[in-house]
């Protein structure tokens, strides 16, 4: 099969090589997978699990990407809940070979049944970002109707999830990034924008939770906007300071198949739209990921 592969860890982006890799093999309770379309995530090449299995050993060169959809081709020995020919979406295990490649062997409990209605490029952008802010907000927020969320990052793939979750469970949403972030994010459902360039972080007053995607003296600094009981949840590593009177958890993602099709249920009634910026074939992944233009949104590779 064909599949990006990074040699080792230091190589980043410019290492990515598209090369022929030998097809994958389900191990027990996984799936195999020809991969339509996948998502990546250019943190990941920093992440110690791209590099090394659960037992910590080695196994560069690695396949990258970990969102997939697709059409299951196998079943592993003793895998129920899922057949072949059936359309899925999902997240690959962190510390396997990823989705970047035309086929990918999968936890069958990591992925979720994709409706016929939605396309394959949608499904692929959803896993990480889509669950991210759902387990951010609900899982380790608590979020309830009529409190405030600061979102960082709002006009990223993760932060206009997190915008339109959050409005929907009644939240009043105040979402930061550049000046030129602000159309962007308001439109995606956000009340009030924080410019994080020109505004003073503090003018936005006490919220009930923080979601944040940045780190750094953002989150620092957002860490005394926590009203008291309120939530600082970050996805950029430990907290260094906390709320005074409230609370701070850092959080992985974690694959859900429910909460998955809690997700593309809302993509498919409207109540939930996708922050795709760009879309590139499996022949351009490696060109596309270091290209000298920012990318914004979700980056999504069509492998068929």
């Amino acid at each position: 099969m064909k599949a990006i592969v990074v040699s080792h860890q230091a190589a980043g982006t410019a290492g990515m090589t598209l090369t022929e890799r030998p097809d994958p093999v389900a191990a027990i309770n996984d799936v195999v997978v020809e991969v339509h379309a996948s998502g990546f995530v250019p943190t990941e090449l920093g992440w110690p699990s791209t590099w090394t299995d659960r037992a910590g050993r080695d196994r560069a060169p690695s396949i990258p990407g970990h969102e997939l959809a697709g059409v299951v081709t196998a079943l592993g020995y003793g895998t129920t809940g899922l057949s072949v020919g059936q359309r899925v979406f999902g997240l690959a295990d962190w510390h396997r070979d990823g989705t970047l490649a035309e086929l990918v062997a999968v936890e069958a409990r990591n992925l979720a049944p994709l409706p016929g209605d939605v396309d394959f490029t949608v499904g692929a952008s959803l896993p990480i970002s889509g669950l991210t802010a759902w387990q951010g907000l609900f899982q380790h927020g608590r979020l309830q109707a009529g409190q405030s969320v600061l979102a960082h990052g709002a006009a990223g793939a993760v932060g206009t999830m997190v915008t339109q979750l959050a409005r929907e469970a009644g939240a009043y949403v105040i979402g930061s990034g550049r000046s030129a972030d602000r159309d962007k994010v308001l439109d995606f459902g956000a009340q009030e924008f924080l410019d994080l360039e020109n505004d003073a972080l503090e003018s936005v007053g006490e919220v009930d939770l923080v979601l944040d995607v940045i780190g750094g003296d953002v989150q620092k600094r957002s860490a005394r906007q926590v009203k008291p009981g309120g939530m600082l949840v970050s996805v950029v590593g430990p907290v260094e300071i906390r709320p005074a009177d409230g609370l701070a958890i850092d959080f992985v993602v974690e694959a859900d198949r429910a909460q998955l099709g809690e997700i593309v249920q809302r993509v498919r009634d409207g109540r939930l739209r996708t922050n795709i910026g760009t879309t590139a074939s499996l022949d351009e992944a490696v060109a596309t990921f270091n290209s000298t233009e920012r990318l914004k949104g979700k980056t999504i590779i069509s492998v068929r």
